[in-house]
């Protein structure tokens, strides 16, 4: 089968390999997520300013995103039974975060597209997450944060990153 795929290919004109080759290119591109590095993740968060961000300190953040998307930005969850989702390296829900054109009346509290926050570039996704926190609920948003960063010794997450 193999050999007969690469016969078939051999015969293709060669504008026909580069465009069959460029868009398997773009495929593998667009499907590929930004997964940070611990470090590079406490760095970007430090520069956006969330060490001490509403009281909470730049190890939690760093853990609460290693516990929601293990660093990844193209993560999504879906929950049928609460009918939503949840998106990005924090894992922001669809019903009160972003907005994903699902859900009837979601409140959509950063303004944003869920999509948004699937992008490498976290900015977005930082904003969102200040806008978050400034809620009553604060982190108990996630559940992560209860139940591996609340009232731990967070020191691990940033250990060795130079921030």
């Amino acid at each position: 089968m193999l050999s007969l795929v690469s016969q078939q290919l051999i015969q293709l004109p060669v504008t026909m390999k580069a465009l069959l080759t460029l868009g398997l290119l773009l495929i593998s591109v667009s499907v590929q997520a930004k997964v940070y590095e611990r470090c590079e993740l406490a760095r970007i968060l430090k520069n956006n300013g969330m060490a001490g961000y509403a009281g909470i300190s730049l190890a939690s953040w760093v853990c609460l995103a290693h516990h929601e998307s293990g660093y990844n930005t193209q993560a999504t969850t879906h929950h049928p039974g609460r009918n939503s989702s949840h998106y990005g390296i924090f894992q922001i829900n669809s019903r009160y975060g972003c907005n994903d054109g699902k859900i009837p009346g979601a409140v959509n509290a950063c303004g944003i597209s869920c999509s948004a926050l699937l992008q490498d570039d976290i900015t977005q996704a930082i904003q969102c997450v200040k806008t978050i926190v400034k809620d009553p609920q604060g982190t108990q948003e996630w559940p992560a944060w209860n139940r591996h960063c609340k009232h731990q010794n967070l020191f691990q997450y940033i250990q060795n990153c130079t921030v």
